[in-house]
């Protein structure tokens, strides 16, 4: 499964399916960069703790999440419909500067790519976690995007890490939070995509850094 951010860290995990499982975060020297991605260094990681807020209201619907990277922008529309506890707590993380400056730590060719966690090696979490299961009709296709979890937590709990779907359809279970749709940007998605190792497995180690240089909500 996908880990979840805080869980994610604490268990001897099984890097499969959608665990939070991270790599080595190595800037391989002679690895080519697909045209559109800035070589950058690393981040260090970072300490997030907030406590989950009294009231999560989800934003408005249509509300977009502009993910802004080394390699592109792309857009992610929350569902606020079928996932408005989710929606707002990764809006709220989103105005808590959680994301910003954390890398894309496991990038699985032709699966899913994986980000959101302030550590950067797989196992952090913001702190707390929400829990609402996804709608039972959920597919997690191409350009899905959902939160990671590890395999012990129940189905719909999620922490701040996400992955987004590359393949044509990534073969899931109906166990991951439904955040939304890749609303533009999917050509980034693909080279983001392009910086997974195939040897490195279901482990995900990116061949190169890609960094989340900022989230921010936009209305229509």
């Amino acid at each position: 499964m996908f880990p979840r951010l805080a869980s994610i860290a604490v268990l001897p995990l099984v890097c499969g399916a959608i665990v939070a499982c991270g790599g080595d975060g190595s800037d391989e020297p002679g690895v080519e960069l697909p045209e559109g991605c800035e070589q950058v260094a690393e981040p260090q990681p970072k300490q997030a703790d907030l406590r989950k807020p009294r009231e999560l209201r989800p934003p408005a619907q249509g509300t977009a999440a502009v993910v802004d990277t080394s390699c592109g922008s792309f857009e992610i529309e929350l569902d606020t419909r079928s996932s408005p506890k989710t929606a707002a707590s990764f809006a709220n993380l989103v105005t808590e500067g959680v994301y910003d400056g954390t890398a894309f730590h496991r990038i699985v060719p032709d699966f899913v790519i994986q980000a959101g966690d302030p550590r950067g090696d797989g196992t952090g979490d913001p702190g707390y976690f929400v829990d609402e299961p996804p709608p039972g009709n959920v597919a997690y296709t191409r350009g899905t995007v959902a939160m990671a979890k590890t395999e012990v937590e129940p189905p719909g709990r999620s922490g701040s890490q996400f992955f987004v779907v590359v393949a044509a359809d990534a073969g899931l279970p109906a166990d991951f939070a439904l955040l939304g749709e890749v609303r533009s940007g999917l050509d980034v998605i693909e080279r983001i995509a392009r910086l997974g190792d195939p040897a490195s497995g279901q482990s995900g180690a990116p061949l190169a850094p890609v960094v989340i240089e900022s989230i921010a909500l936009e209305g229509r």
